[in-house]
């Protein structure tokens, strides 16, 4: 106990101890710039990323120092049982992708948005690649169990984080063909119009496909015919069987997905395998709301003192920055979700508009400055270089205020779709050395453990 005990004094002081180091060295900066200066800085600095002019601009957020702190990863030859199927060195740079998206450090913050798609995606064309020489889409227990000890051998010897299938909740049982009775290659072109699902998803549109969903609607069409093949639904009735039929269909769609990787170029898949994911994800918000009757006691009716309002509203919403990076739109979900609840606590000032709430406050904070970042709702990627370090995109990062809802009532996920206009130019937040490194780190670690 007393041991415990000092244990745990000895990790609050080094805390304390980097957090003044950190402060004292002003290691976490946060510069804002408009998209005329950024034009500037990126001439002056040509490590920084080409951006395509047919593209909006986004900030740059390089989050991990360049050399002397390279290699970031600790490479390490893996392990692996030799009893795997999977051709993993065909997909060499997915994998390294995979890897740098999921580092060690930054894996638990960017799960939701950034390392579990990629994961998922990088599974699923793995299958799908297999499934050429192997003609079937499934793998057996017994080889999903290797497969998947491999893979992640193979990702943390590249310096991913070493519970990837605790983050992402992924099984070997992910890898089978759980209750979709089509597994055969040959089986499966035909029974699914295959034709009309390559038209759909060969290239989707990212930008409308979560909306008008004609990729989505192509998948679930082949994923039904392939959990007919098992009975007749028709013929069937009681909860029993509605429920088995909600987990077929979700193990025929891994089936049908599996079967576009193998069909389409790695990239291609990835790229649709990744848009259709973040269509989930920009759907709802991520962040799990605590019990605010701080905030109803300080903002109710009949409170007049806005001080003390806008003091509960940010405790609480500091709070919720305390849990990973979200999307814009999440961001956007998030502001309605808190602020539905807070309409249902018979709170109908807007709050947010009061208190200077802002889309940004939502997402993780980082730094001496409390600089949010939102990433983007399209899907985008780490980014390693061996003189530049590790970064990563942010979106709208600046002070656009969070929409108080109009109603009690959540809004339809499409009507979310788009962004309020930017309230200030573009900005970025930076870590830059050796110290940055450590006080992002320590900022982190300080965020999980209150």
């Amino acid at each position: 106990m007393r041991g415990g005990l000092a244990r745990s004094f000895n990790l609050y002081g080094l805390i304390v101890l980097l957090l003044l180091l950190c402060a004292n060295e002003s290691c976490c900066v946060f510069s804002g710039y408009s998209k005329s200066s950024t034009l500037a800085v990126r001439r002056a600095d040509e490590l920084l990323p080409e951006i395509s002019p047919n593209a909006a601009p986004q900030p740059f957020l390089p989050l991990l120092a360049p050399s002397p702190l390279t290699p970031f990863t600790n490479s390490t030859i893996p392990q692996l049982s030799g009893l795997c199927v999977l051709n993993f060195t065909a997909l060499t740079s997915m994998m390294m992708v995979t890897s740098t998206d999921c580092m060690a450090a930054f894996a638990p913050l960017l799960a939701n948005v950034v390392c579990c798609p990629q994961v998922e995606a990088t599974l699923v064309i793995l299958m799908g690649q297999s499934s050429k020489y192997t003609n079937t889409l499934a793998l057996n227990g017994t080889v999903a169990t290797h497969c998947l000890s491999d893979f992640e051998q193979i990702l943390v010897g590249q310096g991913a984080n070493d519970s990837l299938s605790k983050i992402c909740s992924i099984r070997s049982s992910n890898l089978t063909e759980g209750s979709c009775p089509v597994t055969d290659v040959a089986e499966f072109e035909s029974t699914v119009d295959t034709s009309n699902l390559l038209a759909a998803c060969g290239k989707i549109d990212t930008v409308n496909e979560c909306c008008q969903q004609v990729c989505q609607n192509a998948i679930l069409d082949a994923t039904r015919k392939l959990a007919q093949k098992a009975y007749n639904l028709l013929s069937v009735d009681g909860s029993h069987v509605l429920s088995d039929h909600s987990t077929r269909i979700n193990d025929c769609k891994s089936i049908v997905l599996r079967w576009l990787g193998s069909n389409l170029e790695p990239s291609s898949a990835k790229e649709v395998l990744r848009g259709l994911s973040n269509c989930r994800i920009n759907k709802v918000c991520p962040l799990k709301f605590p019990n605010m009757s701080r905030v109803i006691e300080g903002c109710g009716a009949g409170k007049s003192n806005q001080t003390a309002c806008c003091s509960s509203i940010e405790s609480y919403v500091s709070h919720l920055q305390r849990q990973s990076f979200v999307t814009n739109l999440q961001a956007l979900n998030c502001a309605a979700s808190l602020g539905v609840k807070l309409r249902k606590a018979n709170i109908t000032e807007n709050v947010y508009s009061q208190c200077h709430i802002s889309l940004k406050d939502f997402s993780l904070q980082v730094g001496t400055q409390e600089s949010g970042c939102l990433l983007p709702s399209l899907p985008s990627d780490v980014v390693f270089d061996k003189s530049a370090g590790v970064s990563f995109l942010c979106d709208l990062n600046d002070n656009i205020p969070a929409p108080w809802p109009a109603t009690s009532q959540l809004p339809a996920s499409c009507q979310n779709s788009a962004l309020p206009a930017a309230a200030s130019g573009q900005s970025s937040f930076r870590i830059k050395d050796v110290r940055s490194l450590l006080c992002f780190m320590v900022s982190a670690a300080v965020l999980i453990i209150m």
